[in-house]
């Protein structure tokens, strides 16, 4: 039987981790940095306990040190903040009519966010009756240039990001058709930007193709991607106009006009 919600601990019960929300709320409380004096005082830790958990949190950058014996909150908690943010509402405005398309193509629907230099799949509507096994689920993560999702983050990109894009990755492929050369991977982000869709042609899995379309903000940023997936035979242009469509409808629920630049 499962317990209430009023039976979990009010209070954590690792030790470490108590104390490692208890500087987290020191930091919180100022803008500018504070020294590992005060942060000690403010916590009632020994300074020693208190630099050895700061420093574990500044190697995740969850905490940053301007200068030597100073702290502040670090930019990986701004990070995860946006990502949580913007996974719920995109995940709550895309939920109903991901699930629309999905009848209509009875394929694979997925949801996907950029994080660095990766996807990470946050939704998915499918059924068994698709035929096509779903090899990743929600939460896994996949190469931005082996994924049609990935290929429109990439082509917002200047030519700059993405030419340090892949020099940081080396464009590593997973099968024989993934685009390991930049001047290839500059036509398809081309291609993305003309059409505003972009297409994985069995590059992160062979017998997988997908197409997808962004979603924007209300800024027009483009902060997610809807793509389709299917066995590589079953792949539908004719889906096209729907994918847009639907990528549109939860762009618009999210705030953005489509007559917007995106």
């Amino acid at each position: 039987m499962r317990k209430p919600q009023s039976d979990v601990p009010a209070t954590p019960v690792i030790q470490v981790i108590e104390r490692m929300f208890s500087l987290i709320d020191v930091l919180a409380s100022r803008e500018e940095a504070i020294s590992l004096k005060e942060i000690s005082e403010k916590t009632g830790l020994h300074p020693s306990t208190t630099h050895r958990i700061l420093n574990d949190l500044a190697v995740g950058r969850f905490v940053d040190r301007p200068e030597a014996g100073s702290y502040r909150l670090g930019m990986r908690l701004l990070e995860l903040g946006n990502l949580v943010k913007g996974r719920l509402n995109v995940r709550d405005a895309a939920l109903t009519p991901m699930r629309e398309l999905h009848k209509l193509t009875q394929q694979p629907v997925n949801l996907s966010m950029r994080q660095g230099d990766e996807i990470v799949y946050i939704e998915r509507a499918y059924s068994e009756r698709s035929g096509m096994q779903v090899v990743r689920a929600i939460g896994g993560r996949a190469p931005l240039h082996l994924t049609s999702t990935g290929k429109l983050f990439l082509a917002a990109d200047d030519p700059q990001r993405v030419r340090s894009y892949a020099t940081r990755t080396g464009l590593a492929g997973h099968t024989r058709n993934s685009i390991t050369q930049l001047p290839a991977l500059e036509r398809e982000l081309s291609k993305a930007r003309q059409y505003g869709i972009a297409r994985d042609n069995e590059e992160l899995e062979l017998g997988v193709r997908c197409m997808a379309a962004g979603i924007y903000d209300d800024q027009g940023k483009l902060i997610a991607g809807l793509s389709i997936s299917a066995p590589a035979d079953r792949l539908d242009d004719g889906w096209l106009p729907k994918l847009q469509a639907t990528a549109n409808e939860i762009s618009g629920a999210l705030g953005h006009h489509t007559n917007a630049p995106a």
